[in-house]
This record gives C-alpha cells, structure tokens and sequence, in this order.
C-alpha cells in the first residue's frame, strides 16, 4: 500500500488515498473524505510504483 495525494474533481481540495500497487491496473468509486462525493479513480503501476493516476468526478 502506498500514500498517494490528490485534489478532489469537486471541491479541490487535497486528500490523501492508500492506493494497492501490486496490481498492474484498477479502477474504482471511492468517495472524497471532504466533500464525500463519488471519485473515479484509475490507477497503473509499474515495478511497484505509480506510473499513471487519474481522479475523475462521475458525471450523473
């Protein structure tokens, strides 16, 4: 597990996630610790280090 600092799509404030980067590649819904809105997170790893993240509001 590894720390991992980002601003939230709604209400830009930084926020801090545990990513899991023994896998390869995931995407998942997790909610924003301030605003608990739903974020989607898109993650890639490489030799166990995060290569590509993206954090995006769900449009509804």
């Amino acid at each position: 597990m590894e720390e991992h600092f980002f601003q939230c799509p709604y209400c830009w404030e930084t926020i801090s996630m545990l990513m899991d980067i023994s896998q390869a590649e995931q995407s998942y819904i997790e909610d924003c610790e301030v605003c608990c809105n739903p974020i989607q997170l898109t993650i890639r790893t490489e030799n166990n280090e995060i290569s590509s993240f993206e954090a995006q509001n769900i449009e509804q």
